[in-house]
């Protein structure tokens, strides 16, 4: 299934847009910002920045905007704006500073910690026409384009020219380039390409007073001063606006294969992690692994095809080699199952070297997030651990919760210890989130965790940051945003706790 109709799915599945309790409703305590409140001057002046038809403020037209796709928080937002260049970016936001409007900036919309929806009325910033690629450099691999380009059309044109983006989502299809710089995404090859954070060039980005921050080079070596652009990497849109990124892309393996694997126990997992990095080495790209739950969630709810090692109580562990010989990358990956089925760490298995085949078997793991809403209301937490403690998260919260859920599964990446913990109940319940939060986040405290791995915090975690950074690191985040945002209109009630 493609992201594109996963989404709908999800959409299909999750009460109506209209039934979704709006945040400022929902959570108790919030209250608006002096802000200034939008006006028919405000949208003139707005059409006279914009092309007709770029100014959205028809009820019906904003509806999907005011909304995450979780369908878990709801703004009231009464105009979308959709620039398609720099410059008009430059001067929108002059004019909201200047009246004080506040603003949001939005991409693919895709986020799951309410980071990208309005909380009461600001102005959505939408980069959807901001969609094209600029330059790609086959020698070197860096590529520059705009932040509204898709992910997935990101990739598919660096292919033509032997490359490959760094950053593979299961929302590839709906999230933007820019998005995912603001939100330092992670997805399923951090173990072998590393964090945005590495694969980011340059930035050029709109502060919050229009002004137009061009750290937008291609070297990969640029040692004049502060690194500016890792700034705005991981921000959440709170310190500017995103409107063009370079990122290096790395050449397109020639030979690509996938292994599933059914491992009796998650120290089992830990062995074919440490043996992997041993023996496959420079070939390894991917660790995944999904738990028993995960695995009968996705093939009984959305009837996919089991896999012929499906077995009860096993963890399951996908790993992904990529190299440029085949035969020789083969040999190795034959080898290590060899060693790992003979020494029992391993009890059953599956390569797949078609493409269609890892598709897959890749869609095993990529739909557990749209299977789990079949239950009905899913609560989803992202939080980095040590693997020595990874999975004792989800049976820790599975005797908390006991026959208050419907199930509690893990999944997520083993080879840069993120974790994906899921509860599922009927429909949302007050008494299961309490349990939950902010218990799991003093749990993952206690093991010097962080409670978000890839996620970013957004509007649902801002208030639980203390958790994972302490209080003179939030004091000089604060400082940092007063500096670069001092009217606070990029973006408010998100990251930065109340």
């Amino acid at each position: 299934m493609s992201t594109r109709n996963f989404l709908r799915t999800v959409a299909g599945l999750q009460s109506s847009i209209r039934n979704v309790t709006l945040s400022s409703e929902q959570y108790p305590g919030l209250v608006r910002g002096r802000y200034g409140v939008i006006s028919d001057t405000d949208i003139q002046a707005f059409n006279n920045i914009l092309d007709t038809g770029r100014v959205l403020t028809d009820t019906d037209e904003l509806e999907g905007y005011n909304v995450d796709w979780l369908r878990t928080v709801k703004g009231q937002s009464r105009c979308v704006l959709k620039p398609r260049s720099t410059e008009e970016v430059s001067e929108i936001l002059s004019y909201c500073n200047k009246q004080r409007l506040a603003v949001v900036p939005q991409g693919g919309n895709t986020g799951l910690v309410g980071g990208s929806v309005p909380v009461f009325d600001e102005i959505i910033l939408s980069s959807q026409l901001m969609n094209k690629i600029i330059n790609i450099d086959e020698d070197t691999g860096a590529t520059v384009c705009q932040a509204g380009v898709v992910l997935e059309n990101l990739d598919t044109e660096v292919a033509k020219h032997g490359l490959m983006v760094p950053l593979d989502l299961g929302a590839k299809g709906s999230c933007h380039i820019g998005g995912n710089v603001s939100t330092n995404a992670g997805g399923l090859r951090l173990l072998r390409y590393g964090s945005l954070h590495g694969s980011v060039l340059g930035v050029e980005a709109v502060l919050a007073n229009g002004e137009v921050i061009d750290c937008l080079t291609t070297l990969k070596k640029d040692n004049t001063g502060y690194d500016l652009k890792q700034l705005f990497i991981g921000s959440e849109g709170t310190l500017g606006f995103i409107t063009k990124v370079a990122i290096s892309c790395p050449t397109r393996p020639k030979s690509i294969n996938l292994a599933l694997l059914a491992v009796p126990s998650f120290e089992g997992v830990i062995t074919v992690f440490k043996n992997a990095k041993c023996s496959l080495g420079e070939i390894l790209s991917s660790c995944e692994f999904m738990d028993t739950a995960a695995m009968e969630c996705v093939t009984g709810q959305l009837k996919s095809q089991s896999p012929t090692i499906l077995h009860h109580f096993t963890i399951y562990v996908l790993l992904e080699t990529s190299g440029s010989n085949s035969n020789h990358d083969e040999e190795k990956l034959n080898q290590f199952l060899e060693n790992m089925l003979g020494t029992g760490t391993v009890t059953d298995g599956t390569v797949a070297v078609v493409p269609s085949k890892q598709r897959d078997i890749w869609q095993l793991r990529e739909r557990v997030a749209e299977s789990l809403l079949l239950d009905g209301y899913c609560y989803k937490y992202d939080i980095s651990l040590p693997l020595s403690v990874f999975y004792n998260a989800v049976l820790d919260m599975r005797k908390r919760l006991g026959d208050k859920m419907i199930r509690c599964l893990g999944y997520g990446h083993v080879g840069d210890g993120n974790l994906h913990l899921n509860v599922t109940t009927k429909e949302y319940s007050k008494e299961v989130h309490d349990l939950i939060e902010p218990f799991l986040y003093e749990w993952t405290a206690n093991y010097r965790g962080s409670i978000s791995a890839e996620h970013g915090l957004g509007f649902k975690k801002r208030n639980y940051i203390g958790f994972s950074k302490s209080q003179p690191a939030i004091q000089l985040m604060k400082n940092i945003k007063q500096v670069m945002d001092p009217r606070c209109i990029l973006n408010p009630y998100k990251v930065l706790p109340d």
